[in-house]
């Protein structure tokens, strides 16, 4: 079943276009890597679709319905859930109740009672390994566990669409490897279909099913990470060299 279908997409910036002109489709169950130069349109194009940086024309259809012109906290209500590469947190609340809220406010008509958002929060933060920070003032989260509190928070809303931008930049080999674990297990237990921006080739390689890279703010490719990774033009717009799979 397809979830998003992309056509024409674009989004300009004082008439200058980020993103021109991406048309795609994303299937159920995919994770599908979103590659390319930086300037390239990846992350304006997720913000485009989950209405944080609405797109200037093209049509976004989630399940067939119209995501375009639709304000932010109604995407997320649909079922569209994005984090970002730098955390958005509640500072003055600790770690469960910043989660508490993304159950609380998730996909509208399943709005959970207290005890449910709180149980919510409790599996999500025992999904993503930071059950042990629940009550801790968010301030004490390194950058690494204030993203995957920014993940358990998503999660707790049960989207049916996650987008991911450069989650994973920064992080040691240890950190890189949980990072990994934690979306291929949300896709394979939750049902949750990613498309996730990201510049760690070792990464994309290891989890994404798909890849497309954007370049200019168009489609340059988009298959297998094995052949989209060799494809002539990637290897000269974004790798420099070919990789070795």
């Amino acid at each position: 079943m397809t979830v998003l279908e992309l056509a024409g997409v674009e989004k300009h910036f004082g008439g200058l276009p980020a993103v021109n002109g991406v048309s795609l489709t994303v299937d159920e169950g995919e994770i599908l890597a979103l590659v390319g130069p930086n300037g390239a349109g990846k992350s304006t194009l997720l913000k485009a679709i989950s209405g944080l940086q609405p797109a200037t024309r093209g049509s976004a259809k989630f399940f067939g319905e119209e995501l375009v012109g639709m304000k932010a906290h109604v995407v997320r209500q649909l079922g569209i859930s994005m984090v970002l590469q730098t955390p958005r947190v509640f500072e003055s609340m600790t770690v469960r109740e910043n989660v508490i809220v993304g159950a609380t406010f998730g996909v509208t008509g399943d709005r959970p009672s207290a005890a449910q958002a709180f149980a919510r929060a409790e599996d999500a933060l025992g999904f993503v390994g930071l059950a042990g920070y629940a009550d801790a003032e968010v301030d004490s989260l390194n950058l690494h566990q204030q993203r995957f509190l920014e993940l358990a928070r998503s999660l707790a809303g049960q989207p049916k669409l996650l987008l991911l931008d450069e989650v994973m930049a920064g992080l040691n080999d240890t950190e890189l490897q949980a990072s990994i674990d934690i979306v291929r297990t949300a896709r394979d237990e939750l049902g949750v279909t990613v498309i996730w921006v990201e510049h760690v080739m070792k990464a994309v390689m290891s989890l994404a099913e798909r890849v497309v890279v954007l370049n200019f703010g168009q489609i340059l490719a988009d298959g297998s990470p094995a052949d989209v990774m060799a494809h002539p033009e990637v290897v000269t717009a974004y790798l420099g060299t070919e990789m070795k799979t």
